[in-house]
């Protein structure tokens, strides 16, 4: 059998009487309606969910284990709806054995909490009213790419397949959470292009230009439903999609969006050109990398593959000699820079668009910029303890930026900071937090000097010393 439709739907839990008083979004509670009744007459075996605000990791995606799960909006104060459930464990076992043989880490380790999420919640109270599925999986999304979760959802598609289910896929997730002025996040500019961009896709069944967005309007608008909508675009690969919009609206600063994907007739798949598309933006990336991060990456391709770095000199090509007191000497310009001067550096490096690993030193630890970036290149690479080493087959698929840093300034308060011109770092005894300036997400000097508190372990309440900084970033 087969996954015969994907429905994308928002997860507000005031739409769930009790909750709210269930009418707040009329458009969106008459859409979860329609859905229900769909997938009444599809009557599935399994309905798989993915969902935003299960366990998410970085660099694995996870499926809840078991054999059942419970849970309850005592959250939201409405401890007395509850639901419990039946899993899929032979559904659940074999997705996460297709996508790891195949070089995507997913399965059932690392459950941190096996009670059910309101992204699975909010859309099982309205599917239960019409059609209680036998069994369930539950999917979390993670940190990998739109186009990993892409492949992803083809290997839901084939575990289903070799099992004979009958499935429907349920994709959670709100668009865009910074729509107004007085909604809970605040309002940016990239909050309704990323929603009108989205919907337009949509309604032209343009699952190639859901995978395309751009990254900074997607962060920016913080979403929280485009990986998930990857997923059920790819659970139908191989056949033409059609896409139709039911609702949208975002009357609290939230958009919810609801949805449904079938698949048609046979068609090619769409992997090869989403892969292209990478491809392409990859090599426009490298060909305007400057002499620092060129360094960074020469260094990690020749660490990961050797397990040695590359030799100054050599990677130079002449601008340094040996001076008579053992030192380095350059020929000038930005050689000459980076084997002179001596700074903080920071080096990150991404992996589709997402990080995949960032290590650096606030001050000067060597001799010169250039050996800062040999250093720090090599830990961002196979040392940040939130992932796992970059590997061989990995290395033409990242991004590398360097950030070089000014010498700390103290300040006497979060007056003198700007979030886009500055970074912080945050002190109290002997523990440290610091946090790079103009970063997605990052929009006010509260938010940056709270989150570099919790990255030093810095209690809210604690007596702090702030310091702020600028960069050169490299990319």
């Amino acid at each position: 059998m087969e996954i015969f439709k994907a429905f994308l739907l928002p997860h507000p839990p005031l739409i769930v009487p009790g909750v709210g008083k269930g009418d707040e979004v009329p458009a969106t509670r008459a859409a979860f309606m329609r859905v229900a009744s769909e997938v009444r007459e599809l009557a599935p075996d399994t309905v798989v969910y993915v969902t935003p605000h299960s366990c998410l990791y970085a660099d694995y995606i996870h499926i809840s284990p078991g054999a059942r799960a419970s849970g309850d909006f005592g959250k939201f104060r409405a401890r007395d709806i509850k639901f419990q459930v039946e899993y899929d464990e032979e559904l659940a076992t074999l997705i996460g054995e297709i996508s790891s043989a195949d070089g995507l880490p997913a399965g059932t380790l690392g459950e941190r909490d096996a009670r059910l999420d309101h992204g699975v919640m909010v859309p099982l109270y309205f599917l239960d009213q019409a059609y209680r599925a036998p069994k369930i999986v539950r999917i979390s999304i993670s940190g990998f790419s739109l186009l990993d979760h892409y492949r992803f959802g083809m290997y839901v598609a084939e575990a289903v397949r070799r099992l004979g289910r009958r499935a429907v896929l349920i994709a959670s997730g709100d668009m865009s959470h910074r729509l107004k002025e007085d909604g809970p996040y605040g309002f940016v500019l990239e909050g309704p292009l990323h929603d009108a961009y989205v919907k337009t896709c949509l309604e032209n069944s343009d699952m190639r230009g859901l995978a395309m967005i751009d990254r900074s309007v997607r962060e920016g608008a913080g979403e929280c439903g485009l990986a998930s909508i990857l997923v059920a675009a790819g659970c139908l690969d191989g056949r033409a999609v059609n896409s139709e919009v039911y609702s949208y609206e975002g009357p609290y600063g939230v958009g919810y969006l609801v949805a449904a994907l079938s698949g048609g007739e046979a068609a090619p798949s769409l992997l090869p050109l989403l892969v292209s598309d990478r491809d392409a933006a990859l090599a426009e990336v490298r060909a305007k990398e400057d002499l620092y991060v060129r360094l960074a990456r020469a260094n990690v391709e020749s660490y990961v593959r050797t397990g040695r770095g590359i030799d100054l000199d050599e990677f130079f090509g002449g601008a340094t000699r040996d001076s008579a007191d053992g030192g380095v000497v350059a020929d000038g310009g930005a050689a000459g820079e980076m084997l002179t001067a001596r700074a903080g550096v920071f080096v990150s490096i991404k992996k589709d668009g997402e990080l995949r690993g960032c290590i650096g030193t606030t001050e000067p630890t060597k001799g010169s910029i250039a050996n800062e970036i040999l250093s720090n290149s090599v830990s961002a690479a196979v040392r940040d303890p939130r992932f796992e080493p970059i590997e061989e087959s990995e290395l033409d698929s990242l991004t590398y930026s360097i950030d070089v840093l000014a010498a700390p300034e103290e300040i006497s308060g979060a007056h003198e900071l700007d979030v886009k011109r500055y970074g912080v770092i945050v002190s109290a005894g002997g523990r440290r937090g610091l946090l790079l300036p103009d970063l997605n997400g990052v929009d006010t000097v509260e938010q940056q000097i709270d989150i570099a508190r919790r990255k030093g372990g810095i209690g809210g309440q604690e007596k702090i010393r702030l310091e702020r900084f600028e960069v050169i970033r490299h990319r």
